[in-house]
């Protein structure tokens, strides 16, 4: 009876526990429950952002965070909201990020920590802090060393680069540039790595720091590397740059195999062929192999003015009639600076007319046209004095031939009109020498160089061509337009220096000489009615490009895409048939993420 009067209690204290315990594998359960369902939503969320449907993918880590907020598994939940914030700097919304991903602070063991300093930097990017973002960068990829993902650490670089580029610090892009390269290369990535070199001898161009040696190494590894693109249009591109930078150290013949290497790659892109025969034959004029040179001139004329690229056909006629007028066709050559001169009108290029003005006003001198040529040289000092960065050498040279034309038209005057010749005086010799040394016969010394000793050469809209007032003419005259070079041809061979005195002829009409073209991605800013079934296209590369005469040291920050992804390309092709529209948040700004089951390695 004792016992049976005990056993109540007793059975009152089971049941309570036996309620306990319910509870707790009910709550188990539940836990489970919502850590599958975050599971199925990051996974969902991954799969939005594969078909740039940004916004579903934001919606999803959304409810991926609010759901591991319930639950007591901190790991999960840094990993939620290391999500959120990255859907939120690729979304457009870098400060929602960034406060998203500081509650992703990793704990102890600290694994995902370069990731995370990857997303802030990429948030401050967009928020155009660049410091901030570089500082982020920096840690990112040292982080990234440390654990041996040479890849990563890669990417991450190249997205350095880019900012101290924004920040005008040359030297120290090329210097990341550079790291970049080698971190691709450990990881394998040599078509990366190639990119990331000519990065390095872009922006080597554009410092003070590293000596001509230095360039030329860079571009030299380069090449070595140029095998491993197997994109037939990267290649291309690439080769087109190699020569751009060749031809700003006046390796001319480098240059010119460089081109001839791309132009093969090419063939199927109108725009792109057109610019690489313009720029081949640029390098054609500046060695003067006039002859070779036609057939270039007027194909890229004729596909430049199928584009719709005025201001481009414009250069183009402009180097037919300089190339003309060295094989002494005078006439043919006043038709095309005609040609050239209509373009730059209109395209209100005023450099281009005042420079079609003097090179007609020149042949008409050859011809014992003193009226026509004072006409000319008038036009061109009206030209001249619209152009923003005019030089006063130039004003000074175009004042003397108006001086020569009217002495001649007094002299014919007093004495009677010569008898015409159409091929009098076939070249230009009798002009005083404008470009005594372009580091003609001796090597190259390795000492740093100099903006006035490299960048006489400016991008213009687009246009590499010369500057004017260069230190190495006699006299402060004006160099020639954007001279160029080429590559030798086996991918393990170094560029050698020049072996000759450059000609004479390269001292004569400097600003008509030679046009390069730069704007290997769209069409020259001056458009005309562009072909309907191929617009152009907006590049990023401006964060460069465009037009006219402006050192290569222009603000690439407006060259560089600000968004630039985490899989750095660097050539990534840019198809004309895009319509121009923007690419979305997606593509701007690559974000890092993490799964859950990676989270949980936090």
């Amino acid at each position: 009876m004792a016992s049976g009067g005990s056993s109540p209690h007793e059975g009152r204290k089971r049941k309570k526990k036996s309620d306990g315990s319910l509870r707790g594998k009910s709550g188990t359960t539940d836990e489970s429950q919502a850590q599958a369902d975050i599971d199925k939503l990051t996974s969902a969320g991954h799969s939005a952002l594969k078909q740039g449907d940004c916004l579903e993918a934001l919606n999803c880590f959304k409810k991926a965070y609010k759901a591991a907020v319930e639950i007591k598994e901190t790991k999960v939940h840094r990993a939620c909201a290391f999500n959120l914030g990255a859907a939120y700097v690729e979304a457009g919304k870098p400060q929602k990020g960034i406060d998203f991903l500081r509650k992703a602070q990793p704990g102890e063991k600290r694994e995902r920590v370069a990731d995370l300093q990857y997303n802030l930097g990429v948030a401050h990017e967009v928020l155009e802090d660049q410091a901030q973002a570089a500082g982020h960068y920096l840690q990112a990829a040292q982080l990234y060393r440390s654990q041996g993902d040479g890849s990563s650490e890669g990417d991450t670089c190249m997205k350095l680069a880019r900012c101290h580029i924004r920040m005008k610090d040359w030297s120290q892009a090329a210097e990341v540039f550079r790291r970049a390269a080698e971190s691709y290369r450990v990881a394998g990535r040599l078509d990366s790595a190639a990119v990331a070199l000519k990065q390095t001898s872009t922006h080597m161009l554009q410092s003070e720091s590293f000596s001509s040696e230095d360039v030329i190494g860079a571009l030299s590894q380069c090449l070595e590397l140029s095998v491993s693109l197997t994109d037939q249009h990267s290649l291309g591109k690439l080769y087109n740059e190699l020569g751009l930078s060749f031809s700003q150290l006046k390796l001319f013949g480098e240059a010119a195999e460089c081109y001839e290497q791309a132009l093969p790659l090419v063939r199927s892109k109108p725009r792109r062929l057109a610019v690489v025969l313009q720029n081949l034959g640029a390098v054609h004029n500046t060695l003067g192999q006039y002859q070779q040179a036609l057939d270039f001139h007027r194909e890229a004329a004729a596909l430049h003015g199928s584009q719709g690229s005025r201001r481009a056909q414009g250069r183009c006629f402009s180097n037919l009639a300089f190339a003309l007028t060295q094989l002494g066709e005078l006439e043919e050559a006043g038709e095309s600076y005609l040609h050239a001169l209509q373009a730059f009108k209109d395209t209100e290029d005023y450099m281009g007319q005042w420079q079609a003005c003097e090179g007609l006003g020149e042949i008409r001198l050859q011809l014992r046209d003193p009226d026509k040529a004072t006409l000319y040289y008038k036009q061109a000092l009206g030209m001249l004095s619209k152009c923003k960065d005019s030089d006063g050498s130039v004003q000074e040279r175009l004042v003397n031939k108006l001086s020569q034309a009217l002495q001649l038209r007094l002299a014919l005057q007093q004495r009677g009109p010569f008898p015409r010749r159409a091929n009098q005086n076939r070249s230009f010799h009798s002009q005083p020498r404008r470009l005594t040394d372009m580091n003609g016969g001796e090597p190259f010394q390795s000492h740093p160089l100099r903006k006035n000793q490299l960048n006489d050469h400016k991008v213009e809209n687009g246009f590499l061509v010369g500057a004017a007032a260069s230190s190495l003419g006699s006299g402060g005259e004006q160099r020639p337009h954007g001279e160029t070079v080429m590559l030798h041809t086996q991918s393990n061979s170094r560029p050698e220096p020049p072996h000759t005195q450059p000609p004479d002829h390269l001292s004569v009409l400097p600003e008509t000489n030679r046009n390069l073209n730069n704007t290997y991605e769209q069409p020259d800013g001056q458009n005309l009615d562009p072909p309907q079934s191929d617009p152009p296209t907006d590049i990023e590369h401006s964060d460069h490009l465009h037009e006219t005469i402006q050192q290569t040291t222009t603000d690439q920050s407006k060259e560089l895409p600000v968004s630039q992804g985490a899989d750095v390309t660097g050539l990534q092709e840019t198809d004309s048939g895009n319509n121009g529209s923007a690419a979305p948040p997606l593509v701007r700004w690559k974000s890092r993420f993490c799964t859950i089951m990676h989270a949980k390695s936090w």
